[in-house]
């Protein structure tokens, strides 16, 4: 059966550009040799200018919630405080790693689609000095907002404590200026942003990261980071394991492509998306969720019609028009449907997004005029 791809637009995983395709198809080479040693080191000078730092980095094989425990298990001891702070899904699967850890977490939690404050976060560090670290998401795909980091960072820093930000949907997608706005841990993902497949994730590690792992006591083995900086040290080998040679190959490739294009014009590239989505919603009288949503340059979340089901739309989306968007999570199931324009998303998958979302809404009950959100994205692609 030669059926025709499906359009990814998902909070991720995202679409894979042919390079990046034709890449992890290539001939494999030897994790201990010099063939892959040369993809890492592409890799991880790659992670740095994407991330604006000349820190560390550790390659996991493994996904985004991979790298958020290796960075949980490489700082904090049993009994450390830490705060967590969380404004939907992924927020809450930090806490709950932290927990697992033995950590003494407090848990700033907002409504799910508001943002974080930065005054917030100081009253917190301010009202428990002992606090250590602080883990806080970029872009938060369960609601779609995304957090303001900067001063939320200096916040942090003034006050001497440890910042971990998971970055996993947003590096590639948002600037990020590690080194400059004093964060101390970065997370991040290949299946995202950089449009290469699911696999890797990668943790950028500051001087401060490096003491806070020195002092950690929580066991580790896989995760290490001491193992992953001891095997670049040596000549023979830039891996402790045997890493996702493949992935690794094709994110090289995917990175190859962003830098081909250039840092801004990629981050650009995403505030045109996600104006043009936005736009198109609007025009079909429907409702955006979530604060501040000229930040949202990742996901678009839209608040169903009253009398039809994320369900039903996402589902229509995808049996009759082979387009795949996210429906609710947690507390939102049944209430909106995420629409993802990260990665390798053109203009004309907007468009066909947009096309298919009038059919469906048509089809559930709801009135359209035809060619609104077409025609709205269209204006913001020709302006």
């Amino acid at each position: 059966m030669n059926e025709r791809p499906e359009i990814l637009m998902t909070p991720g995983p995202t679409p894979v550009p042919p390079a990046v395709l034709a890449a992890q198809a290539r001939p494999l080479v030897y994790h201990r040799g010099p063939g892959y040693a040369a993809l890492l080191d592409e890799l991880v000078d790659g992670v740095r200018w994407l991330l604006d730092t000349k820190s560390d980095v550790v390659v996991y094989t493994a996904s985004g919630t991979g790298g958020m425990e290796g960075a949980v298990a490489n700082i904090v001891s049993a009994g450390d405080k830490v705060l967590v702070v969380s404004v939907g899904y992924f927020g809450e699967r930090f806490k709950t790693i932290c927990e697992r850890f033995g950590c003494d977490v407090t848990f700033l939690g907002y409504e799910w689609g508001k943002t974080a404050k930065a005054e917030d976060v100081a009253k917190a560090l301010d009202d428990d000095p002992e606090i250590k670290f602080v883990f806080v998401q970029h872009s938060e795909t369960s609601t779609g907002v995304v957090n303001d980091v900067e001063p939320i960072a200096r916040e942090v820093k003034a006050r001497d404590k440890i910042f971990i930000l998971d970055a996993i949907s947003s590096a590639g997608a948002i600037d990020i200026r590690m080194d400059d706005w004093g964060l101390d841990v970065v997370i991040g993902g290949s299946q995202k942003a950089l449009g290469a497949p699911p696999g890797i994730s990668f943790v950028a590690i500051g001087k401060k990261g490096w003491e806070a792992h020195r002092a950690s006591t929580a066991p580790r083995f896989y995760f290490d980071w001491t193992a992953y900086k001891d095997a670049a040290d040596r000549d023979e080998t830039e891996s402790p394991w045997t890493p996702a040679v493949s992935i690794v190959a094709a994110m090289v490739e995917a990175l190859r492509m962003a830098r081909e294009d250039g840092r801004q014009e990629i981050f650009d590239r995403h505030i045109l998306l996600g104006k043009a989505v936005k736009a198109g919603v609007q025009a079909l009288g429907l409702d955006l969720f979530g604060e501040d949503p000229e930040r949202a340059h990742v996901v678009t979340t839209v608040r169903v019609p009253e009398g039809i089901s994320d369900s039903e739309v996402v589902g229509l989306l995808r049996s009759k028009h082979a387009i795949v968007t996210g429906p609710g999570q947690g507390p939102l199931k049944g209430q909106v449907f995420r629409l993802g324009h990260l990665g390798w998303v053109e203009p004309l998958d907007v468009i066909r997004l947009f096309g298919a979302l009038e059919l469906v809404l048509a089809e559930l009950g709801y009135t359209v005029k035809f060619g609104a959100a077409v025609g709205a994205a269209e204006e913001v692609f020709n302006r």
